[in-house]
């Protein structure tokens, strides 16, 4: 597999989400473009005051085009609501933004593969453009690779999980227009793939994390 050469080059020099959403697609910062259906870039207000960054398209959205619309994406709905809060009025997106999977000898099934570190990397101006173009109040980042994405490779969700935190200097650099509150959590189909006995629980602290970043709004 070739190296991946970054998004940059591939940004539209003017426009909002709606020339950033078709710039996107037809980006080529990295290979897994080659095998994903589309390019499935973040939906929502472009005036949200709260952000979701979840790891990368599933199965589900890189069908349809659009992310969070399979199961992970319906638990988050359910978290939100019992959070306080409306899908509609957020916005949610990934960090990278084609699924990258494999598939077991003879079968059809595509199976989550995590998104490599250059990958994550490659695809960060379009997070970066995002973040920008919403310059939302709070952000939360769903899982350890949006985490780190944003966070640095060392950042570690289950020890700053339920913390009030602000982006790296690093980060911030890069994106000097905005200065959100970051709130960090597990991803939803994290809860989807633990133990049925704990996935009540799993789910009540995820609304908690929710809960924690919509009082963040407005303070």
């Amino acid at each position: 597999m070739m190296a991946a050469i970054g998004a940059e080059r591939f940004l539209p020099d003017r426009g909002g989400l709606r020339a950033l959403a078709s710039a996107a697609s037809n980006c080529r910062g990295c290979e897994l473009y080659r095998a994903a259906d589309r390019t499935v870039f973040g939906a929502g207000s472009a005036s949200a005051t709260l952000m979701l960054v979840g790891e990368q398209p599933g199965d589900q959205e890189d069908r349809a085009g659009a992310p969070f619309v399979g199961p992970a994406g319906r638990l988050l709905d359910k978290a939100l609501v019992s959070a306080g809060l409306e899908r509609d009025d957020v916005y949610v997106t990934n960090a990278v933004k084609h699924f990258k999977f494999s598939r077991a000898a003879g079968s059809k099934r595509r199976i989550h593969q995590t998104p490599t570190r250059s990958e994550v990397v490659a695809c960060r101006p379009w997070l970066f453009a995002e973040l920008t173009s919403v310059d939302p109040e709070v952000l939360v980042l769903l899982g350890s690779t949006a985490a780190k994405s944003l966070l640095g490779n060392d950042f570690r969700v289950t020890k700053h999980r339920g913390e009030d935190l602000r982006l790296p200097d690093a980060t911030a650099s890069e994106i000097p227009t905005i200065d959100p509150h970051v709130v960090v959590t597990v991803h939803p189909s994290a809860v989807l793939r633990g133990p049925s006995e704990r996935r009540h629980e799993a789910f009540d602290d995820l609304v908690a994390d929710l809960r924690l970043a919509a009082g963040l709004i407005n303070s």
